[in-house]
């Protein structure tokens, strides 16, 4: 089987605006195959946030995301799918179950909890673009420490009376000439890695508060804030450690980049991000759907919906980087729907999601592609694994086939799974490869159909076991 050619990187953030709908679908099509309705939906909501955004203040506060519900059964991409389109776009993006809020004699975790882990994304990737500007300063500053403690500057003397010029024009070689040339030599080795493996120890500061773990449901948030309250009434202890050059100074790079970022202009620029690009994908809501029943572990489903109404429609939840408002954060449902349906939301609910696509399940082409095709294709990533260990996997057309067209009888004889029962057919497929790879001499394994029959052949044949085993 031919290689798959790598296409071009995809485009960065920075670079989204220009991209069209039509453009957006063809980035989504790099990694998942198929399901054109709804990459063309979620392109669609992609770019009317940008028409949004530059449009006029008073306009903007009166236009509302259009939420998607995607319907389908699992394994189809629809995870896929959102988390592709949020990493395109630089978004925030949190992916929860529904079913996470509805445990017997327990309400779930606080509804508005999924807003706070989303915030909290933000500020890591807020954070982290701030710690990648700041990084050239915060190498140099930590540099300077690290050559600090490798030669320490020396001590001040009084100030010699000056002595007259003797007129040979050579400045005299005053010891902070001497310590400079030397420590700029000390430097350029350090930058050439030659003192990698040399010791060295450093100072670090820990923040030490007396607090126990509070275990109970629902108190990560009180927890969390009374660290952060109690963190300004405690000294930093400090530790001194001994590490290895190259490490100490990964550390002391570390700790300047994290003086030189503005905190609370991280803060600010988090909660921005979430509220104007925030992605919620809100799995297995089917699960929250349904008649509800006189007693049992469902007695809360539509007691789940009611409070995923208001963050939906559109409230401010408080959170410790400050008010976010949900106004404009993009919510995406999905779920199988095998049992109940999108009317048996409640109908509140069902209004917040006025966009409804549905996937469709995978058929042989479709797992051809996906064995081959995208970037991430299955057969390229077991052969860079294998190949880990000198071993060349060699798989043919026929082969792949072959794989397709017994992930399909699996699926139809036992639940469908979509494309994850790829990987359980792979895994058992190169089992023998996988456990003898480190000691075959021939490093170059054809994998063909009749290979593929041969070790798949009895669960072909045994329904039942299929059912246990795949």
């Amino acid at each position: 089987m031919k290689s798959v050619e790598t296409p071009q990187s995809p485009p960065t953030p920075e670079t989204l605006e220009s991209l069209t709908p039509r453009q957006i679908v063809e980035e989504l099509d790099r990694y998942v195959v198929g399901q054109r309705n709804a990459k063309r939906m979620v392109a669609i909501a992609l770019r009317t946030r940008w028409r949004m955004q530059r449009l006029p203040e008073h306009l903007q506060n009166d236009i509302i995301p259009k939420n998607i519900i995607m319907i389908g059964p699992t394994g189809v991409g629809k995870t896929e799918i959102s988390r592709r389109l949020a990493k395109l776009s630089g978004a925030p993006f949190l992916k929860v179950e529904a079913s996470k809020f509805t445990e017997v004699g327990y309400v779930g975790r606080d509804v508005e909890s999924l807003i706070r882990d989303l915030t909290e994304l933000s500020v890591n990737i807020v954070k982290a673009e701030h710690h990648e500007q700041v990084q050239e300063k915060a190498k140099s500053f930590g540099e300077d420490r690290l050559l600090d403690l490798m030669l320490p500057p020396p001590t001040a003397k009084p100030t010699p009376e000056p002595q007259p010029d003797i007129g040979n024009g050579q400045e005299s070689d005053s010891p902070t000439n001497s310590y400079m040339q030397t420590r700029e030599k000390l430097r350029a080795q350090l930058r050439a890695g030659k003192l990698d493996d040399r010791n060295v120890e450093i100072e670090t500061k820990e923040k030490s508060i007396p607090i126990g773990v509070i275990s109970n449901v629902g108190m990560e948030e009180i927890e969390s804030n009374l660290r952060e309250a109690l963190g300004g009434l405690f000294p930093a202890k400090k530790n001194k450690r001994t590490m290895k050059i190259d490490d100490a100074l990964k550390a002391l790079i570390q700790e300047e980049a994290q003086k030189l970022i503005d905190m609370d202009e991280v803060f600010r620029l988090a909660v921005h991000k979430v509220e104007q690009t925030g992605i919620v994908f809100l799995d297995e809501i089917d699960k929250i759907a349904g008649k509800e029943r006189s007693s049992g572990p469902d007695i809360s489903r539509e007691g789940v919906q009611r409070d995923l109404l208001p963050i939906v429609e559109g409230c401010a939840v408080n959170t410790k980087y400050g008010i976010v408002r949900t106004d404009h954060i993009l919510f995406i449902a999905a779920g199988a729907f095998h049992v109940a349906k999108p009317s048996d939301l409640i109908p509140e609910l069902q209004g917040r999601f006025p966009i409804r696509v549905e996937l469709e399940a995978l058929s042989k082409d479709d797992f051809v592609r996906i064995l081959t095709e995208p970037n991430n294709a299955l057969i390229t990533q077991y052969r860079a694994l294998i190949g880990a260990e000198g071993v060349d996997l060699q798989f043919t057309d026929d082969a792949v086939k072959e794989i397709a067209e017994i992930a399909v009888l699996v699926n139809e004889r036992s639940e469908n799974i979509g494309a994850r029962r790829l990987f359980t057919i792979l895994e058992l497929l190169l089992d023998e490869v996988s456990f003898d790879a480190p000691e075959l001499t021939d490093k170059t394994v054809p994998i063909n159909a009749d290979y593929v029959r041969d070790r798949l052949k009895d669960i072909v044949k045994d329904e039942d076991l299929s059912r246990y085993i795949l």
